[in-house]
């Protein structure tokens, strides 16, 4: 299915250099970007796609470079514990003081990806250890990174992208041409 992303404006690269492309938009078909460029030229062209629309500005995304020290060296609290233990991850002696089995690992890991989803990461740098971390990362569809930014928008590019509000914060991030988080 094709989607035509309408935004203010198109960044193509991760670099804060890289300059926003007002009116510009992206087409994505499966799992790719098929096309990037100024909206009216993409909606005439793609006319049978479906248009999302998002008041902000259109990236390749975050990359999180401490992906293992977020995930393997903190625990995400479940909401059902924020009585007893916050919402802030817990590290340090409070992590120390946990039970830690593998279950409660990759419940804290998918609340970790949870959080990185919603501030536009789309990739981070592993290796992680536990397998249950591990894990939920591969289901995730957050892709590895070996330190690099994400690659430039440009056709045939996989469909990893967030959008940014004007106040920084994300309103949408989009894996392998699904939306996987979006701002209510």
């Amino acid at each position: 299915m094709l989607t035509l992303h309408k935004v203010r404006a198109v960044r193509p690269a991760a670099t804060e250099d890289a300059e926003p492309l007002p009116g510009y938009a992206v087409v994505v078909d499966g799992d790719r970007l098929a096309a990037v460029g100024p909206y009216e030229e993409l909606a005439a062209a793609y006319g049978s796609a479906r248009i999302r629309e998002w008041d902000g500005v259109l990236t390749p995304g975050r990359h999180e470079p401490d992906g293992a020290a977020l995930l393997e060296a903190a625990y995400h609290p479940d909401p059902r514990e924020a009585d007893e233990l916050g919402t802030a991850p817990l590290t340090g002696a409070a992590l120390a003081a946990l039970p830690m089995s593998e279950t409660r690992w990759g419940a804290s890991a998918r609340r970790g990806l949870q959080r990185l989803l919603a501030a536009g990461t789309t990739s981070l740098a592993g290796p992680f250890a536990r397998p249950a971390v591990r894990t939920a990362v591969q289901r995730s569809g957050l892709g590895r990174s070996d330190g690099r930014p994400p690659a430039p928008l440009a056709p045939g590019a996989p469909a990893d992208f967030a959008v940014f509000a004007p106040d920084g914060s994300c309103l949408a991030t989009v894996l392998a041409g699904r939306l996987v988080h979006r701002r209510r």
